[in-house]
């Protein structure tokens, strides 16, 4: 019984450490966003493409940056 209590705190600490993990992966340095932005500019929405010349980032984080920074500025 003990265990599978301890494990569902094992569960949901680990669901909190991937939020917070993912939070801090869509920080983006300044360079990141400038070269977000020029790629943009470039290419349009091939965000595959534009995360393959940003080590450690993938399309999806590119994509939710780009989104959330577009829906702020209006």
């Amino acid at each position: 019984m003990a265990d599978m209590d301890r494990s569902s705190d094992d569960v949901s600490a680990d669901s909190t450490a991937e939020q917070t993990c993912e939070a801090s992966k869509l920080e983006f340095s300044e360079d990141e966003e400038t070269l977000i932005t020029r790629m943009f500019n470039l290419v349009g929405q091939r965000w595959s493409l534009i995360a393959g010349r940003i080590p450690g980032r993938t399309a999806e984080e590119i994509e939710k940056y780009w989104t959330s920074r577009c829906s702020t500025s209006e």
